[in-house]
Parts: C-alpha cells; sequence; structure tokens
C-alpha cells in the first residue's frame, strides 16, 4: 500500500482484561483484544453489548475498574484523552457552526500543535484535499449536506496526524444510499493514511464491508473475533450467525452418527444429514442448524409427503411469504411453527406463489451445527423442547 512518508502510521492497540461497572452492572466484563498497527477493525453489537463503552477507554474519556490499555506496548490507562495522540469522530460530527470548513478542519491545530501559520494551511490544504472538499473550504456546516459534513469531522480527526482515529456510529444519521458511499469513502481515506481505525457501530453490512477484523460484543463480553469472511462462514455461536447476517437457526435434536455424516430431527420431525459439529455433543444434545438464506434452493413440491420424513439435505414446508427485493425475491417457509429464509433469483422467485407447498434443499457443506447456549436462550432462541 503506498503512502507519503509523511502521512500518519498506525499505533498498535492492547487491551488487557478491562473491566467497566456501574453499580452492579458490568458495562465492559473482562474484554481482552489486540488491534494490528494501521488495520480497521470494527466493534459490532446491539445496544448495551459495551461496544461504545470499549470505545470510551481507549479514547480516555472514562478509566477502567480494572485492566489496561496499551497504544504501542505503553500503557494508557491514567493518560488523559488530550495527550493520548487520538482523533475521534463522533455520530453528531460536533462541528463549530460559527466556523468555516477550513476553520473547523484546523481548530484542533490551534489547540494542540505548534505549527506555523503557514505551517498550518499547508496541513488544513492536505486534508481538505484527502476528504475532497479544497473547494468547499469556506462554507459553513449549515451548507453542507449530512456527507459532507461527516468528511469535515473526519479531515478535522485526522489533521493532527493521529495514530489512532476512534470513530462511534459516524454514518448512524445518514440515509441508506448515502451511508453507502460513505463506507467506500471512509475505506479510501484509512487506505491513504494508514492510521489505525477503531469504529463502532450496531450495521452489520457495515462492519462487513469496511473491516479488517470484526469484533462481535454480547452483554458487555467479546463473543468472537475474525475477520468479515470468517464470521459470516463459520460464526462461533448462534448469537454471532443471527447478528451476522440473515441466518435460518433450525432447533434440532441430535439422533445418531454414521461414519462423518450426523443425523438431526428438526421440530417437524424430519431428519437431516449434515457434517460434524465443531463442538462436543452427543445423541440426545440439542442444537442448532445454521443454513443462510442465499445456500437454500427452492422447488416446488407437487404431492404431500407421505410416510417418514425425508432422511438428506432436504425439508418440506409451506411457502408463507414472498417479498421483492430488486435483484432477488425473499421467500418465508414455514416448517411447523418456524419460518426459514430463502433468497432466490428474480426470476426463480416470480415462479412462486403464496401458499405452495415447497422442499428446500442445500449443499452438504452449507449447513453448520451451532451448540445451543445460555446466551442463546436469553437472546429468545432457545432450542425447541
Amino acid at each position: 500500500m503506498d503512502r507519503s512518508a509523511d502521512t500518519a502510521s498506525g499505533a498498535q492497540v492492547r487491551l488487557r482484561n478491562l473491566h467497566k461497572a456501574y453499580g452492579q452492572t458490568a458495562a465492559v466484563d473482562d474484554v481482552s483484544l489486540d488491534v494490528p498497527a494501521g488495520a480497521f477493525v470494527s466493534l459490532l453489537g446491539p445496544s448495551g453489548s459495551g461496544k461504545t463503552t470499549t470505545l470510551n477507554l481507549i479514547a480516555g474519556f472514562l478509566t477502567p475498574d480494572r485492566g489496561d490499555i496499551l497504544i504501542d506496548n505503553r500503557s494508557v490507562a491514567d493518560v488523559p484523552p488530550h495527550k493520548r495522540n487520538i482523533g475521534m469522530v463522533f455520530q453528531s460530527y460536533s462541528l463549530f457552526p460559527h466556523m468555516t470548513v477550513a476553520e473547523n478542519v484546523g481548530f484542533p491545530l490551534r489547540m494542540r500543535s505548534r505549527l506555523t501559520r503557514v505551517e498550518a494551511q499547508k496541513r488544513i490544504a492536505e486534508m481538505l484535499a484527502l476528504v475532497q472538499l479544497s473547494h468547499l473550504s469556506a462554507r459553513y456546516p449549515r451548507q453542507l449536506s449530512g456527507g459532507q459534513q461527516q468528511r469535515v469531522a473526519m479531515a478535522r480527526a485526522l489533521v493532527s496526524r493521529p495514530r489512532l482515529l476512534l470513530m462511534d456510529e459516524p454514518l448512524g444519521a445518514l440515509d441508506k444510499k448515502l451511508r453507502e458511499q460513505m463506507q467506500t469513502e471512509i475505506r479510501r481515506i484509512h487506505r491513504s493514511v494508514g492510521t489505525t481505525v477503531v469504529y463502532v457501530t450496531h450495521d452489520q453490512s457495515e462492519a462487513l464491508t469496511m473491516s479488517d477484523l470484526v469484533v462481535v460484543m454480547h452483554r458487555a463480553r467479546i463473543a468472537q473475533i475474525g475477520p468479515p469472511n470468517a464470521l459470516y462462514e463459520t460464526p462461533a455461536s448462534a448469537f454471532v450467525a443471527d447478528f451476522i447476517g440473515d441466518s435460518n437457526l433450525i432447533d434440532v435434536t441430535i439422533v445418531g452418527v454414521v461414519g462423518d455424516r450426523w443425523t438431526v430431527k428438526a421440530a417437524n420431525g424430519a431428519l437431516i444429514h449434515t457434517a460434524p459439529p465443531e463442538f462436543s455433543a452427543s445423541a440426545g444434545d440439542r442444537a442448532f442448524l445454521l443454513i443462510r438464506p442465499e445456500d437454500m434452493s427452492v422447488r416446488v413440491q407437487e404431492t404431500e409427503q407421505r410416510g417418514s420424513p425425508v432422511l438428506g439435505e432436504q425439508i418440506v414446508g409451506i411457502l408463507k411469504e414472498r417479498g421483492f427485493y430488486g435483484d432477488v425475491f425473499k421467500l418465508g417457509i414455514a416448517i411447523g411453527s418456524e419460518v426459514l429464509k430463502a433468497r432466490v433469483a428474480r426470476d426463480e422467485g416470480a415462479s412462486f406463489d403464496v401458499g405452495q407447498r415447497v422442499a428446500l434443499t442445500w449443499k452438504s457443506g452449507a449447513a453448520r451445527l451451532l451448540p445451543a447456549t445460555g446466551d442463546d436462550v436469553a437472546n429468545g432462541r432457545s432450542p425447541a423442547p
């Protein structure tokens, strides 16, 4: 990756057994994390999962009750925010309405830099060019679009050349199309400057699109860490599978093992073959069978199934929902009390009618057994009794 010699290089960040509580409630509970220098790392999770508290601990806005924060192997747990060389972008942007774009970008240099006036003007011009706003330097925030304001906030955060940039839901106030455009812009800027980025979001697609590494948080702890594709393809739990993209989590009971094939029983009695689990399990245990909607193939089942349920990679149900999403149709198929999701091509989806009996099939490698844990039960996904 090409970067000029005078651009910022990223800092390495290490969190060690961080704990922060409010009364008896843990907001961050024993969180340890290594952020590689120059990486784009997203903290992803639902509201109350601990991601923003973790960010504020890194920034120095909060002090941990226990644990340590190291930036480039130096403990900063007791260092005030303004001495950590950290840039920050908030969801609200917090631009000064009485200052021009150039004045907003240059404000940190007045507070934290010993640059001469000429040097400061040069730095401001570089940042405005980086975010492609040089032509708007004399405008005021009220004269800018939401996306332009967001880029001004990024330029202001980067003008001091911090080695670490923290971003707290910066795209939350933008509409879908603009948010997607800004995701591309933020990645471009990150590649240009090389600053380490820790980014908080509750938007799964945002984290998958932008990140080198995704940290999924749940109930003040880290549920799983990994590259986006690894989290999507090999989630470690039903919570991660359900939170990262669309998923079908079928309540099953493990029936038995024949060779390298496991047989599980769904709530409607269907017996399904699948690959062995990557956790300790035995016959009689409850589990979830994960199949992504895009891995489902759907065909009309002309006659009602008689006798014993089909044994294999197939399950039969009734088409209850059909939604058009432009490039695809999303189908909802009732399997007993559950509704499974399938995503099919536009031409194929148009041929189905609500109320039809359909068969769902999938390739043998597309299904994955996941453990039924206490967290899954608390999250509203308990196995069938």
